[in-house]
């Protein structure tokens, strides 16, 4: 099969042949549609997570057709699209994984970074950790949903209900949680880097009430804040635009260091907190939903071999919404 594989950290993916995997018990054989482009994958590509498998084909927001089923597998019949995320497995007995937290398992694996994840014709993934696909997306619509929509779902809840939410970084996670956070009835206030007027004016189609620039201050005090851009920096900027109370919500796998900042701008019982992968409860809750809202999200599909070239256009911010290959 023809696979994007990265052999070192900060080198270029090559395209390679490989053999197809066989699925071992409890696993799908899944023959992929499409692979969204995540903020992590650059990540790993980058060497800012460097704990994970090399060489390594990424990917994790994988959109398949099961087409063989290792022994064991009870959830999915041959021919049935699924989708893969991030999570791939846990060890289901720590206190994490009892305790419905299977996100903070220290012994979890991760699609894409432990596990051969799906820049590639193929993949193999454990029953237990894909999701049933809503019928009301393609291949490639879906694919975001995979993380930027699970990630964006679980920093909105630890947004709690926060009427006023300030949005750091408008790329493919925050695309899809406006959304929902509008169908929630919450006002929403985009922050994109200084100068990026069309980053604005998307978020301003999205139902955004006010977009401006990450250095900038909103017109209001926000109950809450998400920041999905990996810099550190916007933590204390957060804190000031956000009131008494609130919640900084640091989304991402990966930041730069958070500067020092004064005291008084966390007092006042404001609370800076991150949020880490996602739990199956998540990904289920949030595919039920994406289809009432509905989330629509916006994609840029590229062909397989163009992984890089994808890749770097994440990197430079020359994306709107998704980067999705598609084999």
């Amino acid at each position: 099969m023809k696979a994007m594989q990265l052999g070192a950290p900060k080198t270029a993916l090559k395209l390679v042949d490989l053999p197809t995997p066989r699925p071992g018990r409890g696993q799908l054989l899944i023959k992929v549609r499409a692979c969204g482009v995540c903020r992590t994958d650059l990540h790993v590509v980058d060497g800012e997570l460097a704990q994970g498998k090399l060489p390594i084909v990424p990917g994790h927001e994988i959109v398949g057709v099961v087409v063989e089923k290792g022994d064991g597998v009870e959830r999915f019949a041959t021919g049935e699209r699924v989708g893969v995320p991030w999570l791939g497995s846990t060890c289901g007995t720590c206190v994490y994984c009892t305790g419905g937290r299977e996100n903070l398992c220290d012994a979890a694996r991760f699609t894409g970074y432990h596990l051969d994840g799906g820049y590639a014709e193929y993949t193999v993934a454990d029953q237990r950790y894909c999701f049933a696909i809503p019928k009301e997306y393609d291949d490639a619509g879906a694919a975001p949903l995979l993380c930027a929509g699970l990630i964006g779902y679980r920093s909105l809840d630890m947004a709690g209900n926060a009427k006023r939410l300030g949005i750091y970084g408008f790329g493919a996670a925050a695309h899809i949680v406006a959304q929902v956070a509008r169908h929630q009835g919450r006002r929403i206030f985009a922050f994109t880097k200084p100068g990026d007027a069309s980053g604005q004016a998307f978020a301003r189609e999205l139902g955004a009430e006010w977009a401006g620039a990450s250095t900038a201050r909103p017109p209001e005090e926000l109950d809450a804040a998400i920041i999905f851009a990996p810099v550190g920096a916007l933590v204390p900027s957060a804190l000031r635009a956000t009131a008494k109370g609130g919640t900084v919500v640091c989304a991402g796998i990966h930041m730069s260091d958070i500067p020092a900042f004064a005291y008084e701008i966390l007092w006042g019982e404001r609370v800076v907190r991150s949020v880490a992968n996602l739990t199956r409860r998540d990904g289920e809750a949030f595919l039920a939903l994406a289809p009432r809202v509905p989330v629509k999200t916006s994609v840029e599909v590229l062909k397989l071999g163009e992984a890089n070239e994808a890749l770097a256009r994440l990197r430079e911010g020359r994306v709107t919404g998704a980067a999705v290959l598609v084999p």
